[in-house]
């Protein structure tokens, strides 16, 4: 348990920190389901927009530090091979 004032202040700053990025990071896996839903429906033109939509979400959480760097570019990289593989 916080003793200090400021302890008590950083533990309630951690747990709104924490709602807001439970929130980005559950987006952002709406996201990539949906992609991944259209790609399994099998239309090519679904699914593009799906990845049109998903790869700035991915990013935006890239830059709000929910994932890393490199974790969101090999996330849309995939998404993107797998729709262009698409009959």
């Amino acid at each position: 348990m916080a003793n200090t004032s400021s302890a008590k202040k950083m533990v309630r700053k951690i747990a709104r920190r924490t709602a807001v990025n439970k929130n980005r990071r559950s987006r952002v896996r709406t996201y990539i389901r949906r992609v991944e839903e259209a790609i399994s429906g099998g239309d090519k033109k679904v699914a593009e927009a799906a990845l049109h939509s998903a790869e700035p979400e991915i990013m935006r959480a890239v830059s709000k530090g929910i994932i890393h760097r490199n974790t969101g570019s090999r996330k849309v990289s995939r998404l993107a091979s797998r729709v262009k593989a698409m009959a």
